[in-house]
């Protein structure tokens, strides 16, 4: 365990706690440092120095702002290696994905930076001009979870930090100390009270989502936990940004070249060890191809390393937390005695370490919970289908329409899959490109509101319109 002490950042000032708890390595299971555990009166001191940083805050020109933000992007990018290094250590990622996590995190807030806040001139004559701008909201919480703590942390500070807002950042209480650091950088280049970062257990999400003092709240997690929150905002109408649970579905047709795109559908389903909002879960197979493409994805399976993110080679770390942990062995444990057939893994050894088989499952029925249900872990079932109509049926047959792919070489029939799934991002033949300028956002109960684009930067501000008489 590090004897370095790990603080919170409140009102520009290191802060710590009266109680801490344990943040684990999950390819280790041994603890790696003490964190503070926020009380409800630090937060009220976090959101009183936001709410007195705020007037000012929006009242600084938008260049300045923008500068400001683009300032910490380029420092955490400087700091890459270090903050990768945290990272792996408590998230369980390799190293390689960690460097990559950081630099995507850099690069966010610098392009975000670059965005302006528009204003539309509806009317401008001598007798009068109206003009809609956008204000800030005030105080926002940006809430985020275990699996990309710094990367989607960035979505939220960026564009809530552009318009004129302040904030409050609650980490994961399993992946605490990345964006902890993130907050000791930020209090070198942002005005006190700007950016505030507190750490706590299960206890601090509820406090913060009914605080008074919260103007909006920016979160992205499980769709369970997104429904309490908004049943919480709703007493004070708060503003929500709800980035939540994904099925995705994959349809690959028969003209696909299965063989060549293997390795692509792999890491479509299985990057970050598939606990990944967007990770292909239900990957639907032409039934002429499936048989081809099943033989590929094994063995490229075969060559690819499990084990500790901070080890050379490794490239998927295990599953972040011993919750998430047992929840995919009873998956497994029960497609098993329910007769669903693995094509690879299925079985979990134990062992140090929270680490599970790369699992494949051989064409399961649509109604078994490992296809269902979002098992955020490295588990795929593939499903056979014959006709387009019916897979884009099965495909939309789910409560969730976060992503979808479809790939094949028939430009118009891909055109035609795609403009039938429901789902805010689809994607045809490529998956996963995403950027601080395309808006981002979950269809059905994958979602509530936009991240990213022009969409998701206003989401930070509220409309004013202005009206001027003139003469």
């Amino acid at each position: 365990m590090s004897d370095e002490p790990v603080t919170m950042t409140i009102d520009g000032r290191a802060a710590d706690a009266a109680e801490h708890f344990d943040v684990i390595n999950p390819a280790t299971e041994a603890a790696v440092a003490r964190v503070p555990d926020a009380s409800q009166a630090q937060l009220d001191e976090a959101v009183d120095a936001a709410r007195r940083a705020f007037p000012g805050w929006r009242a600084t020109a938008l260049p300045e702002r923008q500068a400001l933000v683009r300032r910490l992007g380029e420092r955490i990018g400087a700091e890459t290696e270090w903050l990768a290094r945290i990272l792996t250590t408590e998230q369980g990622k390799p190293l390689a994905d960690a460097r990559i996590e950081i630099g995507a995190a850099a690069y966010w807030l610098i392009e975000v930076a670059g965005q302006d806040v528009p204003v539309e001139i509806v009317t401008d004559t001598p007798e009068r001009r109206i003009e809609t701008r956008h204000v800030p909201l005030g105080v926002v919480a940006a809430i985020v979870p275990w699996n990309f703590p710094v990367g989607l942390a960035a979505w939220k500070i960026a564009p809530a930090l552009v318009t004129g807002n302040t904030l409050v950042l609650k980490p994961s209480p399993f992946t605490p100390l990345s964006t902890l650091a993130i907050g000791e950088i930020a209090r070198d280049i942002l005005p006190p009270g700007i950016f505030n970062v507190i750490s706590g257990g299960d206890r601090l999400g509820p406090w913060i989502t009914a605080h008074p003092g919260i103007d909006k709240v920016s979160f992205t997690g499980s769709t369970a936990t997104g429904r309490a929150i908004m049943r919480s905002a709703a007493d004070d109408l708060k503003r929500i940004t709800l980035e939540l649970g994904g099925n995705d579905a994959a349809i690959v047709l028969e003209d696909a070249d299965v063989e060549a795109l293997a390795p692509r559908l792999f890491w479509a389903a299985f990057a970050n060890n598939a606990q990944f909002c967007l990770a292909t879960k239900r990957m639907f197979v032409h039934e002429a191809v499936y048989d081809r493409l099943a033989a590929a994805l094994i063995a490229y399976a075969a060559t690819v390393v499990v084990g500790d993110g901070a080890a050379e080679g490794t490239q998927i770390g295990p599953i972040q937390n011993p919750a998430q942990y047992r929840r995919i062995v009873a998956m497994l444990d029960a497609a098993r005695a329910g007769g669903i057939r693995f094509l690879a893994g299925g079985t979990v050894t134990p062992g140090t370490g929270y680490f599970a088989p790369i699992s494949i499952a051989d064409n399961p029925p649509d109604n078994a919970p490992i296809v269902a249900e979002e098992a955020f872990g490295p588990i795929l079932p593939l499903l056979k289908f014959g006709s387009d109509d019916e897979v884009v049926a099965r495909a939309n047959a789910s409560i969730y329409g976060l992503g979808a792919s479809v790939w094949g070489r028939d430009p118009a029939r891909l055109q035609a899959i795609a403009d039938r799934l429901e789902a805010g991002t689809v994607w045809i033949n490529t998956i996963h490109e995403l950027a601080p300028h395309l808006a981002f956002a979950g269809h059905k109960q994958s979602g509530v509101g936009v991240e990213n684009g022009l969409a998701g930067l206003l989401a930070y501000t509220n409309p004013q319109t202005l009206v001027v008489a003139r003469g």
